[in-house]
């Protein structure tokens, strides 16, 4: 039995349900205590670190392990969420200049103080944001965190139809486990892109950042001058020493 153990998270799942369904499949794990350092949303997979038993009471040092992620950030969209699981908004039709893209992500490097985004596991006076937010309660003042994104870079650019782009976002809310508002969601985008040929622009990055860093609000921060950026996919490639090439997959 391991003391720490490097699990694939896939998508659709919450870290508890990663966690509960490894622990299901492997029966000298039951009755261990069990916990994650740093979350992973529901629509992104990868490296999820998981602490056994006395290896919990380190549990301050792995959460201040940097990060790795491959992000597919798609432009001229927005939603509450900061991800496709979120209420989704279209902007208006522009021309995007490859050069001022390119500009703006490489501006990203360095220190960086990010609005966390709303639906989000930050506390306010004692409250998960999100759950302020489903209740339309979210608070004027939005906390920022300081973080540091340490090396990002574009991979490559490109482009996807708006039919293509709506089957494959049903695809993955389709995995979702639990209640995130997903049928409300599907049908928002369905209103957005059902036959749509229209053609949008997704930027995969390369990201490599201080732990703390919300790649949703990265997405987001990077989409102002874009009419939008919101992501379409994110995996977590590194936490600290730990890579995805060694996960335990389920």
């Amino acid at each position: 039995m391991k003391n720490i153990i490097n699990l694939y998270k896939p998508i659709g799942m919450t870290p508890l349900q990663a966690l509960e369904k490894f622990r299901f499949k492997n029966k000298e794990y039951h009755g261990k205590k069990m916990s994650y350092p740093g979350r992973l949303d529901p629509m992104a997979e990868g490296v999820l670190l998981v602490l056994v038993d006395e290896e919990n009471k380190k549990m301050k040092q792995y959460m201040k392990l940097d990060k790795e992620y491959e992000a597919d950030i798609l432009l001229g969209f927005e939603t509450d969420s900061h991800d496709i699981l979120g209420m989704p908004k279209k902007g208006e039709r522009k021309e995007i200049n490859m050069k001022s893209l390119k500009k703006k992500i490489k501006s990203f490097k360095g220190n960086y103080n990010m609005e966390v985004p709303v639906y989000s596991s930050i506390r306010v006076k004692g409250k998960a944001l999100f759950n302020l937010a489903r209740r339309g309660k979210i608070p004027s003042e939005i906390p920022k965190l300081k973080v540091k994104i340490k090396d990002i870079f574009i991979d490559y650019i490109y482009e996807i139809t708006g039919k293509k782009l709506l089957k494959l976002i049903l695809r993955k809310i389709n995995l979702i486990e639990g209640d995130f508002r997903q049928e409300e969601i599907k049908m928002k985008w369905n209103l957005l892109l059902e036959n749509s040929e229209e053609k949008f622009k997704v930027v995969k990055l390369f990201v490599r950042c201080s732990s703390g860093t919300y790649i949703r609000a990265l997405a987001r921060d990077i989409g102002k001058d874009f009419n939008g950026g919101i992501l379409l996919r994110l995996k977590r490639t590194k936490v600290g020493k730990y890579e995805i090439r060694d996960s335990v997959r389920m």
